[in-house]
């Protein structure tokens, strides 16, 4: 704290000058301002400079903080978290991964007070450590301080970096709506950012995946800064991975101009399985898997036609499938080959979705929509910040930068050929 007076330092001249505050006021002050000292050592960290330093390691700027107080023995605390202008910031002194555990508490007391829960929330309330009950203004309390925190992060800007990798996909949970439990679709955005970083883009949750639903959901992210890719601007959206759902492959074209689809391998080869039954679709599966075990463009295609040929006599279907399929299958290979792995299958989005689902079967039916968004938010706000500080990088920030170079110094004639041989 070389460049301002630390909260600690601050006290510590407060009591000199007053040395008969109380002593139970003193611990809470004393423990309240440490505290905040480490706070704001941990955000000088991530941001690579104290307050008011000029710093060539500083990747981002302080933007006022977020009022946050914590309940100790001491007594409650009221400590301020700074916000950054880019990216998000929770110290790890707090323990972000309770937000979850709070968040899904939050929802089964709701349910519980609502009067929809079941005797196994009741037994679950117990569980989370509450066996006297919960008040209507404490659990407010608690949903108040997570949703303020999770719409803060739902609706955060996206323009502060660039993101060449899209991955979508959705999953369902039940919810109580008008009096009946229906399904409704989460849908979640995932993105790798220029540093090799993976971010949580957004969330939004709708009646289903239709073109209008998904179209929504991608004009938010664009609204909050998401860039699409031109030739003139080429740093944007170069590839979105998901599934073929009709209406998300719509709402891509419609919303991300300038952006290569991508079908997911995995979704697919899961395609032949249901159109073949699971003992046959085997060999098939591993026949088609050899398009991805090439290591160039070029052979990735001479592949993917060996194979359809070598399919069209005893399996016309599948053949049918790989030609309708050509260019969506392989647009992977348009990009650099050490990205291939990363960005040929929505594998990783579906590893959030599983959590999601983990934390949601608790819950087995939320009261509202609402309280879907609070849990879930929470989860992927953990998720995020787990990617953020601590993941190695995704992909290599080196070849992203080579990626970056070439689409910025060549001619858009020239760009597609080099990403072919990059």
């Amino acid at each position: 704290m070389t460049h301002h007076q630390s909260a600690l330092s601050t006290l510590v001249s407060e009591l000199l000058q007053d040395p008969d505050l109380a002593h139970e006021e003193l611990f809470r002050r004393l423990l309240q301002a440490g505290l905040q000292d480490l706070i704001d050592a941990e955000a000088s960290v991530k941001i690579g400079a104290e307050r008011y330093e000029r710093s060539p390691s500083r990747s981002t700027r302080r933007n006022g903080t977020r009022a946050k107080r914590l309940a100790t023995p001491a007594g409650e605390l009221d400590l301020a978290i700074p916000k950054l202008r880019a990216g998000s910031f929770y110290p790890a002194l707090l323990h972000p991964r309770r937000r979850v555990d709070k968040a899904l508490w939050a929802v089964i007391c709701t349910a519980w007070i609502d009067g929809v829960s079941t005797r196994k929330a009741e037994d679950l309330v117990r569980a989370l450590g509450n066996e006297s009950g919960i008040s209507k203004s404490q659990v407010s309390r608690i949903c108040g301080e997570i949703d303020e925190v999770v719409a803060e992060f739902l609706h955060r800007r996206l323009d502060h970096t660039w993101f060449p990798y899209l991955f979508l996909d959705a999953t369902y949970l039940d919810i109580r709506q008008g009096g009946r439990v229906v399904s409704q679709a989460v849908v979640v955005a995932t993105g790798v950012a220029a540093t090799g970083h993976r971010e949580v883009l957004g969330m939004a949750i709708g009646d289903a995946e239709t073109t209008g639903f998904w179209t929504e959901f991608l004009r938010s992210l664009r609204e909050r800064g998401l860039r699409v890719s031109t030739p003139a601007a080429p740093e944007g959206v170069l590839l979105v991975t998901s599934d073929a759902h009709a209406g998300l492959k719509h709402a891509i074209k419609a919303v991300l101009p300038g952006a290569s689809w991508q079908r997911c391998r995995v979704h697919f080869a899961r395609n032949i399985t249901q159109a073949l039954g699971s003992a046959r679709s085997k060999p098939v599966n591993a026949l088609v898997s050899t398009i991805f075990a090439q290591t160039s463009p070029e052979t990735v295609r001479e592949a993917y036609q060996q194979v359809t040929a070598s399919l069209e006599a005893s399996f016309p279907k599948i053949a049918a499938m790989l030609k309708d399929a050509e260019a969506d299958l392989t647009a992977f290979a348009a990009f650099p080959i050490e990205h291939w792995r990363k960005i040929w299958s929505n594998n990783p989005i579906e590893r959030v979705n599983r959590e999601i689902k983990r934390r949601a079967d608790v819950v087995q039916i939320f009261p509202n929509r609402d309280s879907a968004t609070r849990l879930v938010g929470a989860v992927l706000q953990d998720q995020h910040e787990e990617w953020q500080y601590g993941e190695r990088r995704y992909i290599s920030d080196i070849s992203l930068r080579r990626l970056a170079d070439m689409l910025t110094n060549d001619t858009p004639e020239t760009t597609s050929r080099l990403l072919m041989t990059a």
